[in-house]
């Protein structure tokens, strides 16, 4: 109960701690072993393609999202700001999130700092590859947004707009037929976000978020009894 309370609700370790008799520092072992069992039955990006290809999906979704952490600067190459997003404005940390056509959510990967972007983002976590491969293998092509531009040709992105140019009708069409299917993978990442506020903001070490989304992932399969 103190681990679901944390996730769902969002309590803070001090209240979990009081309404459980517990000490602090007992919560947040508590918690931390919660975390480690429940991402343990999270998926491996190898076992996610294996079932995508069972269940003959016609196209997988691929989206980041960055995780608001509250913890304090660090630095990074060049003495940037690790956790730093440049584009939200906020700290966090980068996961990358496959999603089903229908946008539920099959996989979520480690997690990467925040001023990472997601292309940086998927081929460290070897999904160029993998997502390249799939998509020869079975024509099962993944439907990014231009944030993967250039990631290969299993990838399906809109045409960006040429500069002093304008992109043609047909490419015009393109774009809106992606987009709308795409927008769809949107879901997978609003499912996690909106089920599990322990998601919308993390106060622990950023590192966590991996287990953290890990273990969001199993929950919200579980409580839906579906996987793919």
């Amino acid at each position: 109960m103190l681990v679901l309370r944390w996730f769902i609700d969002g309590t803070r370790l001090s209240q979990l701690a009081r309404d459980n008799g517990l000490s602090v520092s007992t919560s947040y072992r508590y918690l931390h072993e919660g975390l480690t069992v429940l991402a343990a039955g999270a998926p491996d990006l190898a076992t996610t393609l294996e079932r995508a290809k069972a269940a003959g999906l016609t196209h997988l979704n691929l989206d980041g999202t960055v995780i608001r952490t509250d913890r304090v600067a660090a630095p990074g190459p060049n003495g940037a700001d690790l956790w730093w997003s440049g584009k939200h404005k906020h700290h966090g940390g980068n996961i990358q999130v496959i999603s089903t056509p229908d946008g539920w959510p099959i996989w979520v990967s480690p997690v990467r700092p925040g001023r990472e972007h997601d292309t940086t983002c998927a081929r460290h976590h070897g999904l160029i590859d993998a997502l390249n491969r799939i998509a020869a293998e079975l024509d099962m092509p993944t439907l990014v947004d231009l944030g993967y531009e250039n990631a290969g040709d299993g990838f399906r992105h809109p045409h960006k707009k040429p500069a002093g140019g304008e992109l043609t009708e047909a490419q015009q069409t393109y774009n809106k037929v992606i987009r709308g299917i795409h927008g769809v993978c949107e879901r997978a990442n609003s499912l996690l976000k909106t089920t599990f506020k322990a998601l919308r903001r993390v106060s622990l070490d950023p590192s966590r978020i991996t287990k953290i989304a890990a273990a969001a992932l199993v929950l919200l399969q579980l409580e839906y009894d579906r996987t793919i």
